[in-house]
């Protein structure tokens, strides 16, 4: 049994949509970068191509989609955290917002409260990201505590075992850590870092459950996704015979962008959905257990220095603040 509800994330998401729209525009934009920065640099390839025989004008065109596909990857790479900053945790913002039925300021929508919400918690992008990559180590920490613990168990087989859950919680754990940025907007936290902390140590004391609905929403979202795959397969061909020279590997790779958008603008706000709802209905009325916390700060570098990141924060200073309390409004 899990503790969430998928008709509620559904709702959630049909309530978001100008959110879910602004997340298609976003991913299917970077994904048609892709497809168009890739099919530029093979068309180039094979232009150039044509100065040699066959053989070197396939590889001058294979070699020119792949200069193109990693341009792409380089200037989206040096995007993530504004991608973060503006789509994701704005996003989790607004549906926090929902799910304990807050009213939005008249006058603002959706992603202009957003954008103010995740100012006012975060001040900037890469306070954000320090937090998101933070979390992510100490999620991985929690999961080793619990894995040490079943490698004192006698049970034959079990390291075996142990293996095969290993590699599938750490992909499990992907679908927790905007959870934990989750907390911070929901607590309207004035230290990012404390509410970080306070989050992971909440998570921790309830990891095993947490994971039981973490393992069944991986389990969804992968089966969704190689649905999308399969699906994309025909349009990503169709875009690889326009390509000059008939780029082979592009139609498998061009399905992968495709279904991985989708993925990320549809599949992915619905797994927080229902994760957001697990962790507040797990957590609801607890307070951090100390040993927990001294576990946590015992076994994780990256969770002392959340810890030392929070003493020296200072929060928004005045003349943010006031800035986000005046941002524009949006017509969405």
């Amino acid at each position: 049994m899990t503790d969430f509800s998928i008709s509620r994330a559904f709702g959630l998401m049909a309530r978001t949509a100008p959110f879910l729209i602004f997340r298609m525009a976003v991913y299917f934009g970077m994904a048609c970068a892709y497809v168009i920065v890739t099919g530029t640099g093979a068309g180039i390839g094979w232009g150039i191509g044509g100065f040699g025989d066959e053989e070197f004008r396939a590889g001058a065109t294979f070699w020119g989609g792949a200069a193109g596909f990693g341009l792409t990857a380089g200037v989206l790479y040096f995007l993530r955290e504004y991608i973060l900053y503006t789509v994701k945790a704005g996003h989790i913002a607004v549906m926090v917002e929902m799910i304990d039925d807050r009213p939005f300021p008249e006058g603002r929508g959706q992603i202009a409260h957003a954008t103010a919400v995740v100012k006012e918690r975060f001040v900037e992008t890469s306070v954000l990201f320090g937090i998101d990559q933070l979390v992510k180590g100490v999620l991985g920490a929690i999961t080793g505590l619990l894995q040490g613990v079943a490698s004192f168990l006698p049970i034959p087989g079990l390291q075996q075992i142990m293996g095969i859950v290993r590699a599938f919680l750490r992909i499990a754990v992907g679908l927790v850590d905007e959870v934990i940025l989750a907390h911070a907007i929901r607590t309207r936290s004035t230290n990012p870092w404390a509410s970080a902390r306070t989050a992971l140590v909440l998570y921790g004391q309830n990891a095993g459950r947490m994971m039981r609905n973490a393992a069944v929403l991986t389990l969804i979202v992968w089966a969704l996704s190689l649905v999308v795959f399969v699906v994309m397969l025909a349009p990503a061909a169709a875009v690889v015979y326009l390509i000059p020279g008939a780029w082979s590997a592009g139609g498998v790779v061009f399905a992968l962008i495709f279904a991985w958008a989708v993925k990320a603008a549809l599949i992915e706000p619905f797994a927080i959905a229902c994760m957001m709802q697990a962790f507040f209905k797990v957590t609801e009325g607890q307070v951090p257990d100390p040993a927990w916390e001294g576990k946590l700060d015992s076994a994780s570098a990256k969770f002392q220095k959340m810890g030392a990141r929070a003493a020296t924060w200072v929060g928004a200073p005045a003349a943010t603040a006031a800035a986000s309390d005046t941002a524009p409004t949006a017509t969405v």
